[in-house]
């Protein structure tokens, strides 16, 4: 059968790993198909610098646009990332009805509603499984090995940066700043970190995911995100004393009438899979109503790992392009439903909560009336460190308690003068 043929916008990392495979996986790729794919054209500003992998010049160009208005070439690859042009690009090509491939997050985050839109006004289709997880299908698995559930719910540790943070600080009793300054150094997290750090990166992808599990169109800003700037080594200490490992968790819950959508980092218990999770390494648990519990795990980041998820869904897109007009988008989850978010000040969950304050009498007695006024049980204290007249940690573990009663209570905690600074809370899952 004839070739189908491919352009590829973005000659960077993963680009590079893409035409590596094309090349080296090409026979087997054609068994698998029945048809050979066909690398027709590569797009990037840079047309001159060696990227370590062979390709004829005469494939390259500085105008992605020409690409995109190719009739000969069906099926587009956009993997410059970032909003701009990237958008403009991915549209354009899905108004001519042509197939797309992405691993762009961001701009699926920002601007699902857009280039789902386009893909339907021109017939078009666009495949994104290289968008979370790298080369873990998880994608995939939603949306079709999955397809059968009712997804529950969904605890993931979709950022590497910060586990690899994490990771490091738990293993070898490390501070977060300098862990953060060798991740930098090992070119694990970025010169500027703010996107993974603060939990921005996991919650583009968690957008993603709870689309696809729930049927809905999650925007962005529905995703409550915090960072793990403010987690020390006192309180993985302390947490591995409760039996716990503290992790940057992106969740998604079906809570009957409305969904949950958070990313925070989080207490989960020792024998839950999640926790031994470590390094750069990605997954997701996913527990669904006929299925029941399923994790999805791998390498979450890299040029061949990514560059695997989108060759493949390279070839879904090619098999659709050959079984003719009227063959169904490879999308085959409708996100029609309108579901309510429920907004964190109704999420109960359990909460463990360090408070620096000065060792005096009396202290504890009135951060214990503070939560039983706001109906917070604790279920447990830990105060070691005694030192007259400075500020030593005083460690709770709640029962569970509704997110408003917590930030209410730790607003007036704070404001305690034997307190010193802002509480920390950190949520807890107990990973059933």
């Amino acid at each position: 059968m004839d070739a189908v043929k491919v352009g590829l916008i973005g000659f960077g990392t993963v680009g590079k790993g893409v035409v590596r495979i094309l090349q080296e996986n090409g026979d087997i790729i054609r068994e698998r198909l029945c048809f050979p794919l066909e690398l027709a054209r590569i797009a990037d500003k840079d047309t001159t610098s060696d990227r370590g992998v062979a390709v004829d010049p005469a494939l390259l160009t500085a105008d992605a646009r020409a690409l995109i208005a190719d009739p000969s070439i069906p099926i587009v690859v956009e993997l410059i990332g970032g909003l701009s042009p990237a958008k403009e690009f991915i549209v354009e090509a899905l108004k001519r009805g042509k197939c797309v491939v992405t691993a762009n997050k961001a701009l699926l985050a920002h601007a699902w509603e857009e280039v789902f839109g386009a893909a339907a006004a021109g017939g078009g289709a666009i495949g994104f499984e290289a968008s979370v997880g790298g080369g873990i299908p998880i994608i995939r698995g939603l949306r079709e090995g999955l397809a059968a559930n009712r997804i529950q719910s969904m605890h993931g540790i979709i950022n590497g940066t910060t586990n690899y943070i994490l990771s490091r600080m738990t293993d070898e009793g490390l501070e977060y700043a300098s862990v953060l300054k060798k991740a930098q150094e090992l070119g694990f997290a970025e010169a500027d970190p703010t996107l993974d750090v603060e939990g921005h990166d996991a919650a583009h992808k968690l957008a993603i995911l709870a689309s696809l599990a729930f049927g809905t169109h999650v925007r962005l800003e529905q995703v409550h995100t915090e960072g793990i700037g403010r987690v020390t080594k006192v309180d993985i200490a302390y947490a591995r004393e409760l039996g716990y490992v503290i992790k940057l968790l992106a969740i998604a819950k079906d809570a009957g009438g409305a969904i949950e959508v958070r990313v925070h980092p989080t207490l989960v218990p020792h024998r839950f899979l999640l926790a031994t999770v470590g390094g750069a390494f990605n997954a997701v648990y996913v527990r669904g109503d006929a299925v029941g519990p399923t994790l999805f795990y791998g390498l979450g980041a890299g040029s061949m790992p990514t560059a695997s998820a989108v060759v493949g869904d390279v070839m879904e897109m090619a098999r659709r392009i050959k079984a003719g007009p009227g063959a169904p988008p490879p999308l085959a989850v409708a996100l029609r439903a309108t579901r309510e978010i429920m907004p964190m000040d109704e999420v109960s969950s359990p909460c463990y909560i360090r408070i620096q304050a000065l060792d005096k009498p009396g202290v504890l007695a009135a951060v214990a009336g503070i939560l039983a006024r706001n109906e917070i049980s604790i279920a447990s204290v830990i105060q070691k460190e005694r030192e007259k007249g400075r500020a030593v940690p005083i460690i709770l573990m709640t029962h569970e308690a509704k997110g408003a009663a917590v930030r209410a209570a730790l607003e007036e905690v704070g404001k305690l003068p034997t307190v010193s600074g802002p509480p920390l809370c950190i949520r807890v899952e107990r990973g059933e």
